[in-house]
């Protein structure tokens, strides 16, 4: 992997949405489309992770990932790299609740009392946030 490429996954608690922002292209679980949606992307221990505020409902993105894994990781600001990537779906809830903990304290933190996000509530999260932990197939 590019140096330049391993020091912009390379994120910690204090990184800017912006260095966190990229894209993911997924494939359409029913119409076997590429999909590309924003999101942003976290790390925990050694590995990046995909993961997002609580919805009612699963993502597409997440469904799509459920489908077919294998996907592209893109990242867009300070590094432009396509990455080919592989998700693997954490659903065990004392698994979702050690890694989601630390995401939830840094959007907490990012987030002040004056951001337009309300406060993160760590059960929230790990009943309604999609997590993917993000393996990279190829070097980038």
């Amino acid at each position: 992997m590019r140096e330049e490429v391993r020091q912009a996954l390379g994120i910690g608690p204090s990184s800017t949405l912006a260095e966190r922002t990229i894209d993911v292209t997924t494939t359409g679980r029913r119409s076997g489309q590429p999909r590309r949606i924003e999101t942003v992307f976290y790390r925990f221990e050694n590995d990046v992770f995909l993961s997002g505020i609580p919805a009612p409902r699963p993502r597409a993105w997440l469904l799509n990932l459920v489908a077919e894994p294998h996907f592209v990781f893109h990242l867009k600001h300070r590094v432009i790299a396509d990455l080919p990537a592989i998700a693997t779906v954490i659903s065990e809830p004392g698994e979702r609740r050690r890694i989601l903990s630390q995401f939830v304290d840094e959007f907490n933190r990012r987030n002040g009392p004056d951001s337009p996000w309300p406060t993160a509530v760590l059960q929230e999260w790990v009943e309604g946030s999609p997590l993917v932990r993000v393996s990279f197939a190829e070097e980038g």
